[in-house]
């Protein structure tokens, strides 16, 4: 009785799921992504293992310990030697960052993308009706948006945004607040600004906590044109279908895993705890309850449930460790994962029991670009674009993580078959790469058996 009751409630809830969103489309509340430009910096602000070595040798404060940790953090990140920095990192002016670097390294972006953009929409910075820009550690006055507004000449009713401190999971983020727009007003146009800034954030400690953030992070950025414009829907090349954001800041422990700090010598930079895993674990569970029902079929939903009410008797004959598993793929062609690093891709596969193919390109995006922040997930898109994966119809689950702590996931339909080369072109050809190794370890060993006294450092 109790599984007839579950199975009622689940076709239910997916009929209910089903009326509304057709209703939703009936009233407007449509949400396109009309065009993404992600950016790609200039030739010299790569930062490969020849500059990467001399930055860290730049650094007097690292002992044995922070050389040995630094080592093995760079030849396990899984990232390649094609990856941006700012200008200021590349010159040597870490130690003492100015306002001036960090708007830089904004603007460079800003202007880029934003002019592809408008170029390839056709639409006008007039045409503007919301901006939101997401850069969670820096704040300017005026605001980075202010900039934009002026730059571009755009309306005086134009409604912007600022975010601030929302770490990686930001662009999920401002797309929900564009959403959530979209519902109270018809016709409109929304562009979504997401980025990090590196320039006045680079540590030059040796906390070894902090210095992590310094392997994974890297600069880029993405700018994204949004309508709820219906009549655009054949121009469109994706829909917003759902939207689910999770925050367990409430835990103590799980609030305190990533944060914007100062060291023990007031050195500011950005910590990363032992706890971090933990906290994205429980964050990505209980987000998963929540957007399983609106992107999976009710037949997989009921097989799920119906293996789940069987016996323990019963469930010791079945494969593996006997506890019946979703299968993601029944309702979803794609999977966006944030690249904030290898452990990250490989624990939300397991979990999700995705395979190599579906992790790729998230694989390939944090080997050549690194962690983007909040961009990054823009920028696995673009690889799965590039690659011509993405058919009219496809469903995509997008999935990110952030400080505070925080898991946001959405589900997007392809609304055309897409085969920009877009920020992948000059490249795309060469991936995925069979051997993501990282050749830190073969060229800069010698200098920790000198300076630190030991080869074997893994």
């Amino acid at each position: 009785m109790a599984i007839l009751l579950m199975l009622g409630f689940l076709s239910l809830l997916y009929f209910l799921f089903l009326l509304y969103e057709k209703i939703s489309q009936w009233r407007g509340h449509c949400c396109y992504i009309m065009h993404y430009e992600c950016f790609k910096p200039s030739e010299d602000r790569k930062i490969n293992t020849e500059l990467s070595g001399n930055i860290i040798k730049r650094n007097k404060n690292l002992g044995h310990e922070e050389y040995k940790f630094l080592l093995r953090a760079i030849v396990n990140s899984g990232i390649g030697e094609e990856t941006y920095g700012p200008r200021n990192i590349i010159a040597g002016q870490e130690e003492c960052p100015t306002l001036a670097d960090g708007i830089l390294e904004m603007e460079e972006f800003f202007y880029d993308t934003l002019n592809k953009l408008f170029s390839k929409t056709a639409v006008s910075p007039s045409d503007i009706d919301i901006l939101v820009v997401n850069v969670s550690m820096l704040a300017t006055v005026p605001s980075l948006s202010a900039r934009i507004v002026n730059h571009y000449k755009m309306r005086a009713d134009i409604k912007t945004f600022n975010l601030s401190g929302m770490g990686c999971s930001a662009s999920l983020i401002s797309i929900d607040l564009v959403q959530s727009i979209f519902k109270l007003h018809k016709n409109m146009f929304a562009l979504v600004i997401t980025s990090e800034s590196i320039a006045p954030n680079w540590y030059s400690g040796k906390d070894k906590s902090m210095i992590l953030s310094n392997c994974l992070f890297r600069s880029g950025g993405c700018s994204i044109l949004l309508t709820n414009k219906t009549a655009l829907k054949q121009r469109a090349l994706l829909q917003l279908k759902c939207m689910v954001r999770t925050h367990i800041g409430s835990s103590d422990e799980a609030y305190g895993c990533c944060m914007q700090k100062e060291d023990d010598y007031g050195r500011q930079g950005f910590y990363l705890s032992k706890n971090l895993p933990k906290a994205a674990t429980q964050a990505f569970i209980r987000n998963l309850k929540e957007i399983v029902p609106k992107v999976l079929p009710v037949s997989e939903l009921l097989r799920f449930v119906i293996l789940s009410n069987l016996s323990s008797k019963f469930r010791s004959y079945m494969k593996g460790d006997g506890k019946p598993k979703l299968n993601f793929k029944t309702g979803i062609d794609h999977f966006c994962l944030h690249p904030g690093g290898a452990a990250v891709i490989n624990g939300v596969g397991r979990s999700l029991g995705l395979s190599e193919n579906d992790l790729e390109p998230a694989r390939m995006t944090l080997h050549r670009f690194g962690n983007t922040s909040a961009s990054s997930l823009w920028y696995v898109l673009g690889y799965m674009e590039a690659k011509k994966r993405l058919k009219k119809g496809n469903r995509i689950l997008m999935i990110s993580f952030g400080a505070g702590f925080k898991c946001n996931s959405c589900l997007l339909e392809v609304m055309q078959d897409l085969e920009d080369g877009n920020v992948w072109k000059d490249c795309i050809a060469s991936y995925p790469l069979n051997n993501l190794a990282n050749p830190f370890m073969e060229k800069y060993g010698w200098i920790y058996q000198q300076e630190a006294g030991s080869y074997d450092l893994l």
